[in-house]
């Protein structure tokens, strides 16, 4: 009988979803990885991954995934919920349309896959849902309130559920990276500035990009998605893992400042990192 244990890894095509995957591969389990961009998994596939073309706000895509999984392995014993992205733009100048597409892919479509695979979890008394937030789930920042929304929604969803299941043996951990180096960056930049980047705001979004692109460009500002990966790895390899991992740069001390200071000295803290 097989015992390799399967995993599905969402947001796999880069950054902490690549890595993650690339991690969980040589630590010997079957790995599944999805995403919209096929073509950018190739050479996860050529390391042992089978990818899966999927767009996590599409109901038939992932009703494909999880049947395909159950088809050749019966089920998924560790879901890694790693797609996302982020929105930024002052919440007077950003859509509703853009603000729940945010929500469609940042909570409500991991929440559709999450339904999927707890019931054979449930059978197995056994699994583990691994929830890729932020620190930006507990801290927030101007011109990322639609972001951070679902983030912080995204924390208190992951501890209902934590509730709700453990009595079938079944973990849910929230991952909170720090400042990681990945395109993240560049994709939220270019649409924050075309939505508030020459009105009342435009300062504002001049000041953030200026701060993107120094701890993009600074050597040692931002930790590699390996570093993510690594606390990943930890928590599934664990028989009793955290509720939450913090990693990777400005984490820790963020979530102290966040947790001991009043909001006050949090609004200073932050507004004077974007001057």
């Amino acid at each position: 009988m097989n015992t390799q244990k399967v995993a599905l890894v969402t947001g796999a095509s880069a950054g902490i979803g690549k890595a993650t995957a690339k991690q969980l591969l040589k630590d010997g389990l079957i790995v599944y990885v999805v995403a919209r961009r096929l073509e950018n998994m190739k050479d996860l596939e050529e390391l042992g991954a089978k990818a899966i073309k999927m767009d996590i706000t599409i109901e038939e895509d992932i009703l494909d995934v999880v049947s395909q999984i159950k088809k050749e392995h019966h089920g998924v014993d560790i879901l890694v919920n790693n797609a996302g992205y982020a929105i930024y733009g002052s919440v007077e100048e950003t859509s509703i349309e853009d603000a729940r597409r945010q929500f469609e892919v940042n909570i409500f479509g991991l929440a559709r896959l999450t339904q999927l695979v707890l019931p054979y979890m449930r059978e197995q008394k056994a699994g583990k849902i691994i929830n890729v937030s932020s620190v930006g789930g507990k801290i927030y920042t101007p011109l990322g309130a639609w972001y951070h929304g679902t983030k912080h929604a995204l924390e208190g969803w992951s501890d209902s559920l934590r509730l709700e299941v453990s009595q079938f043996g079944i973990d849910v951990v929230i991952i909170q990276p720090g400042f990681i180096v990945t395109e993240f960056g560049d994709v939220m930049s270019q649409p924050m500035i075309e939505r508030s980047g020459s009105g009342p705001y435009k300062s504002m979004v001049q000041s953030l990009v200026n701060a993107l692109k120094d701890g993009n460009e600074k050597p040692g500002a931002g930790s590699p998605p390996s570093v993510i990966a690594d606390v990943i790895s930890k928590a599934v390899k664990s028989n009793r893992p955290k509720t939450r991992y913090a990693a990777g740069s400005r984490a820790k001390p963020l979530l102290f400042i966040r947790r001991w200071f009043s909001d006050r000295f949090f609004d200073r803290a932050i507004l004077s990192q974007i001057k």
